[in-house]
């Protein structure tokens, strides 16, 4: 029985199989030295260089070559590097004691509930996991969410089940995880409108919130409008959603969406990109512009403006990324915009006026926050939308004992 329970030490394990861990590895160190040869020798560099006397244009195409050659190598090389990680994740199993677990089985057998194994782990964040292989023994069904609240119970911690729990409990046996709850919850809100010739907006956005406990907050605007600004803000919101949800750096995912738009057909794929993520347990939030308009974070009625001074993706090779660090306090909001909204400003005050709109509302409801600020811009503009306006609202609060 105790070892269905957890693995009776305290060094930390590796929850992988070293069978798995080794083929891991493996394939790692396949892809660096896939890298690798992707690498120019010196001699053949300075080689290219003296093509320069001979044909310009060989020389242009050679350089694009390498350059691309160096982007495939930073690609690969990141790859490995997430391989090496998920390889080497460490857990410390928590020994939970053979009377506790039949108190935990009892009390899930009045609920008509059976239980194969359980484990508490502990994460290298220093977070509580749990882990149970159960199913119910009568057709009576019991969701994962009611679960989770009496397990919460049973082991005096707030639980939240993981997002890839089956929703009810079924009679084949059936693994669900839960981890600790957040110490911060969020609401959204969202206004947008299009540009007054278009029938389509040029913006997109997206909010995903990770196992890790981050909630994400993507802004992209497309250049220009319609369709084509709308394709090229899509793909940035759906790869940097896809990239980060699958472990790669924010700071890598950026170039290689940078690179996709590089490589677009017609060359002429352009997006801003304004990026905001919060660590729910500790209210800790980074922001990251590439091109993008202020954002702000309004505490009370005092508002704090993060602005960037770069261009869009898909103008240099390596895009120029901003990074800022803030952290947060419970009834502090986000304010994130496109350019669009500042440009219906008048005056070209429209980041101290949008700062004083800001702090100067009372509205609690992240929702009625955006409604309030587009109305404010469309007032402003008497109507006439030149460009396309997306507003995004995160209100933080801290969950009550």
């Amino acid at each position: 029985m105790k070892k269905q329970i957890s693995v009776e030490k305290e060094e930390f394990n590796s929850i992988l199989p070293e069978y798995g861990r080794r083929k891991l590895l493996t394939y790692a160190d396949s892809i660096r030295e896939l890298a690798e040869s992707f690498r120019e020798t010196e001699n053949n560099r300075e080689e290219i260089k003296r093509t320069v006397e001979t044909d310009r244009k060989d020389y242009i195409w050679q350089k694009r070559l390498n350059e691309n050659k160096d982007l495939m190598i930073e690609h690969l090389e990141e790859m490995a590097k997430i391989m090496t990680q998920l390889a080497d994740e460490t857990r410390r199993c928590v020994p939970l004691g053979e009377r506790r677990f039949k108190q935990i089985a009892h009390a899930l057998k009045e609920v008509d509930i059976q239980i194969k194994s359980l484990y508490l782990i502990e994460n290298e964040a220093q977070r509580m996991e749990i882990s149970l292989t159960i199913r119910t023994v009568k057709k009576n069904t019991l969701s994962a969410e009611d679960l989770g609240d009496l397990l919460s119970v049973l082991l005096n911690m707030r639980l939240t089940g993981a997002q890839d729990n089956a929703f009810f409990i079924g009679n084949e046996w059936q693994t669900f995880y839960y981890v600790e709850e957040a110490r911060f919850h969020v609401l959204t809100g969202i206004a947008k409108a299009v540009k007054e010739t278009e029938k389509i907006s040029g913006d997109n956005y997206a909010f995903f919130e990770t196992e890790q406990g981050n909630l994400t907050a993507v802004l992209s605007d497309g250049m220009g409008s319609g369709e084509k600004a709308c394709s090229d803000s899509t793909m940035v919101v759906e790869l940097m959603e896809k990239f980060l949800e699958a472990g790669f750096q924010m700071d890598m995912a950026i170039q290689m969406i940078n690179s996709a738009l590089l490589t677009g057909e017609d060359n002429s794929n352009m997006s801003t990109l304004d990026l905001c993520s919060v660590d729910l347990y500790c209210g800790e939030c980074r922001f990251v512009k590439v091109g993008s308009a202020s954002s702000y974070i309004k505490r009370q009625h005092l508002v704090d403006r993060i602005s960037s001074g770069n261009l869009p993706l898909g103008i240099f090779q390596r895009p120029d990324m901003e990074a800022v660090g803030r952290t947060l306090m419970d009834g502090d909001y986000i304010v994130m915009v496109s350019d669009g909204v500042l440009d219906a400003l008048s005056q070209g005050i429209g980041e101290d006026m949008l700062s004083e709109l800001i702090g100067s509302t009372n509205l609690e409801n992240p929702g009625e926050m955006a409604n309030a600020i587009l109305n404010f811009c469309i007032h402003q503009c008497k109507g006439h939308i030149r460009d396309d306006m997306t507003i995004l609202v995160i209100g933080i609060w801290k969950k009550e004992d």
